[in-house]
This record gives C-alpha cells, sequence and structure tokens, in this order.
C-alpha cells in the first residue's frame, strides 16, 4: 500500500545525463508522453548551463521532433530573470518543464524562492511534467548534493548537500553514478540520514517518479537503489571530519527499464508487479 496520499498529479522524471536527443529520444519520448493531453508545448530551463546557447537548440530540436507545438528557451541566468511575469507565462502555459545539465547549486541560487519555482511547483501540482538531466536530476528533490569527490567519498564530510528545489521528498538523485563511480557518494549520504532513500542514475538512464511515489526506471541504462532506513550501524557520529565511514547492512538493488520501486514502502518492484500497480493507479 502507497503510505501517503498524492500531494502532485504531475510526474516527475530525473535523468542520469548524456540521454540521447538526436536519435530514437528514448527518454525523451517518455517525458514528452507524460504531458497533459491539452498542454504540448514545453519549457527548457537552462539556468544550470555554462553552455546554454548550445543546449538549448539541440533540445529544441528534440522536443520539436516529439510534437511539441512551442519549445520555449528560457535561458534564466539570474534572479532578476526568475522574477519576470513573462517567464512565468510560459511556464505556465508548458506541459512539460525541463532543466538541463551543469551546476545544480547554480540552479538553485537563481531559481530559489523565485516566482518561476512557485509557478513551477503549482504546474507539477495540477499535472504537468517537471522533468531534468544531470545537475537539473540532482536538484530536484529537498535534499541534494553538489560537490564531493567519487574517489573516496567515504569519509566523514566528505559529500557537500544543500537544499534542493523541492519538487520530491525523502531522497537523494546522483547523476553520471555508474560512469564516474559516485556509489561512496550516496553511501554516506545514507549513513548521515538513513531516511533518506540514494538513487543512483546512470547515464542514458532514467526514472519516472509517478504522483503516487511509485518509481519508474526507463532508458537503456542502470539506475542503482541504496536504502539505508534498516542500517544496523555506523560509527559516522562518533568520527572526525575525513575519517572513514563503517556501514552495517545498507541494501543496494540495481534496476533496469521497466523495474520499480515503492518509495515509501521501500520494496523493488518487477516489471509485473510494476505494471500492476501502476494500472490499478490509472483505473482510479
Amino acid at each position: 500500500m502507497v503510505s501517503h496520499p498524492p500531494t502532485v498529479s504531475g510526474h516527475i522524471v530525473a535523468i542520469g545525463g548524456a540521454e540521447d536527443k538526436t536519435s530514437e529520444l528514448a527518454i525523451l519520448r517518455r517525458v514528452f508522453e507524460l504531458a497533459p493531453q491539452d498542454s504540448d508545448e514545453v519549457a527548457v530551463i537552462a539556468t544550470a548551463s555554462s553552455i546554454p546557447e548550445q543546449l538549448l537548440p539541440c533540445y529544441e530540436a528534440a522536443f520539436s521532433r516529439l510534437g511539441a507545438s512551442q519549445v520555449h528557451a528560457l535561458n534564466i541566468q539570474d534572479r532578476k530573470q526568475a522574477a519576470d511575469a513573462d517567464n512565468v507565462q510560459l511556464i505556465q502555459r508548458s506541459g512539460v518543464i525541463f532543466f538541463t545539465g551543469g551546476d545544480q547549486l547554480r540552479l538553485t541560487n537563481v531559481l530559489g524562492g523565485s516566482a518561476t519555482l512557485r509557478a513551477i511547483r503549482e504546474r507539477l501540482r495540477v499535472g504537468a511534467v517537471v522533468a531534468g538531466t544531470s545537475a537539473g536530476a540532482a536538484a530536484m528533490p529537498s535534499t541534494m548534493i553538489y560537490n564531493g569527490a567519487a574517489a573516496d567519498a567515504l569519509r566523514k564530510g566528505a559529500v557537500n548537500m544543500t537544499f534542493g528545489l523541492g519538487f520530491v521528498r525523502g531522497m537523494v538523485i546522483d547523476s553520471h553514478f555508474l560512469e564516474r563511480g559516485r556509489f561512496t557518494r550516496l553511501m554516506e549520504v545514507g549513513a548521515s540520514n538513513p531516511e533518506q532513500l540514494g538513487v543512483g542514475i546512470g547515464e542514458d538512464a532514467g526514472v519516472i517518479i509517478h504522483p503516487n511515489r511509485i518509481l519508474e526506471t526507463i532508458g537503456p541504462g542502470h539506475v542503482i537503489i541504496i536504502d539505508s532506513r534498516d542500517l544496523a550501524s555506523s560509527n559516522i557520529a562518533e568520527l572526525a571530519m575525513g575519517e572513514p565511514v563503517a556501514i552495517e547492512n545498507m541494501i543496494l538493488h540495481a534496476m533496469v527499464s521497466g523495474h520499480g520501486y515503492d518509495i515509501d514502502a521501500r520494496r523493488y518492484l518487477v516489471a509485473d508487479e510494476l505494471n500492476a500497480i501502476l494500472a490499478q493507479g490509472q483505473a482510479r
């Protein structure tokens, strides 16, 4: 059973980075298909990127191919632009709001508390899709990672965390997960706060977070779940900064497309179970 009633009617899609933008568009196609039927406009937000002039045309072309009637390229670079009424109006018209990659701390710094962010949250509440790739995915939860060396992050204080954009609670998302060897980053997060579910998304992979908080894996890559809720012990509270962390009984799942996870029940869902739960939700 889902332990919390849905507070939003829209879908969240987090992508691990390096998704196909020019060929089959498998992940972006799923993003666009989740949009409300009466809203085929797309807003692409490149705030996190240092090269928006290169990224925005790629997403404009991809979503246009998929059938978007208009793609609004929102190059919001400062807090004045994040407060701009024209940008807010374009968000209010869009069935898909998509965040590019880049620097997630820049994203939260520019958008945090803004009229644009409030408009995105309202669109999600009433049924729009909010999607992001790489930094755009990492910034989605209430808590986000913004720094931490992958090579040896399983040391106290090695991972920097702050508040994210607040679209989904109870999890921390890390992108480029397998390709950049970021397992120890989410392990340190889990040791610090076992209530936070770690979701590590590989490149050209993604997760759909359905309104009933069922997570569905999409794309050809892997998604790694790190569940620390039943942690037996850890020494992290007694350590000095930089000392190595010990963890007992951390659970790891490797998920592929079509498999799922019940976020609140902390339960892995094979394809048949996932399909049954999603069908039940759609029938309501």
